[in-house]
């Protein structure tokens, strides 16, 4: 494998400069959540990439969020794929590329809105397969699947669905998101994210007729203080009923409420207790002749640290050695991240494979420049060793 492994390193150091310059293209294209226009001008700069390594492009379109663009360069194999993934949105205001634009500083550290999360991770991406492409790497085939409403946990779209459907059959994947500075790689995630229980009750006159009201507040107050005592911080369970609305003045009773409720969960067994906690305290009433509906369609999934993603972060480590990346280790984190939904399918997934940096998600986010270069060798050479069996290793 050093054969490869030189060509690899050899492409990759003979490339920094249009690395550079698509990172910069990148950046400075804004592409905030809802700035629809912008994610389509990144999927397009991204496609025109993916297609110059001679990989055939899909774009499955969203009808009220930035759509999904899936890339599969060497489809010719018959193996099973491996995975690229990543998100082309970010969480920047109009504007922000205008006021802060791409730019790199004299200690080799780059800034500009998403240059981290994750811009930098798409070039990483999209240079590996270059790469393997010109170090004539055809035996096994990669997908690339690239979301364009991450951010926002696909809210206003069927992109989690999309995405699942479009793993199926894999044999592992690779997140692009941020990589940390001290080259731990990500093997679990929490899931979790907003979730509402809308109460419906009887409106009355407060002062006239109060007794033919049925108070959708009162009720939603019962629903709180239930769902509050099922909190376990201890193993990461986590129900926050952070906001409520609902009710037009002191002289009316309230036919409705909605509260607004932040889950997560560090596992999927915990994650269905908390669904089923939801469940009951939605279906059961306190107050008469009130009834509520959940809704849980913007959750996304825990990343299990499961055996497979430890089997393949196994590789990733053994490659990171072989190929002079260097020690790296492993660990869980907090943040939500699009590797949930892969993990649920069954698909081995590490992540963080992205450039080292931090700051994301403010104007003060920053990449390191080397390590783009060093984690697409990474990338590349830990791609092409991947072994059908790697969860037998």
């Amino acid at each position: 494998m050093e054969q490869i492994f030189e060509q690899i390193r050899r492409y990759i150091d003979g490339n920094r400069k249009p690395m550079l310059s698509l990172w910069e293209e990148l950046v400075n294209t804004e592409s905030g959540s809802r700035q629809l226009d912008g994610v389509t001008a990144v999927c397009n700069i991204l496609r025109r990439e993916l297609e110059g390594t001679g990989a055939k492009t899909r774009v499955i379109p969203m009808e009220n969020a930035g759509d999904v663009l899936v890339g599969e360069w060497n489809s010719e194999s018959t193996k099973a794929p491996l995975l690229f993934i990543g998100h082309m949105d970010t969480v920047f205001k109009e504007g922000a590329a205008t006021e802060y634009p791409f730019r790199i500083d004299e200690n080799g550290f780059a800034h500009g809105p998403g240059v981290l999360d994750m811009k930098a991770g798409l070039v990483i991406a999209v240079y590996a397969i270059k790469a393997l492409t010109e170090a004539g790497f055809r035996d096994r085939p990669i997908k690339c699947i690239f979301a364009g409403d991450e951010e926002n946990l696909h809210m206003f779209s069927n992109a989690k669905e999309v995405m699942a459907s479009e793993a199926v059959g894999a044999l592992a994947a690779f997140n692009f998101e941020t990589g940390y500075m001290d080259n731990r790689f990500v093997v679990g995630r929490k899931g979790g994210g907003p979730v509402t229980i809308t109460v419906h009750g009887v409106a009355a006159h407060s002062g006239i007729a109060p007794e033919k009201g049925r108070s959708a507040i009162l009720e939603a107050a019962h629903k709180i203080a239930d769902l509050e005592a099922y909190n376990d911080f201890s193993r990461g369970r986590l129900i926050n009923c952070g906001k409520i609305t609902g009710g037009m003045g002191e002289n009316t009773i309230p036919d409705q409420c909605t509260i607004h409720i932040g889950i997560r969960f560090p596992t999927t067994e915990i994650k269905n207790e908390i669904l089923t906690e939801l469940e009951r305290v939605t279906a059961n009433s306190t107050v008469p002749d009130t009834w509520a509906e959940l809704d849980i369609s913007r959750l996304i999934n825990c990343m299990d640290t499961t055996d497979g993603v430890m089997a393949l972060f196994g590789h990733l480590k053994k490659t990171a050695q072989s190929c002079g990346f260097g020690e790296i280790d492993c660990f869980q984190v907090g943040g939500l991240s699009d590797s949930g939904i892969t993990v649920a399918c069954g698909v081995p997934t590490v992540c963080g494979m992205g450039a080292r940096g931090e700051g994301n998600h403010t104007p003060n986010e920053y990449a390191e420049v080397e390590s783009m270069f060093q984690r697409c060798i990474l990338a590349a050479c830990a791609a092409c060793t991947l072994e059908d069996d790697f969860t037998k290793g």
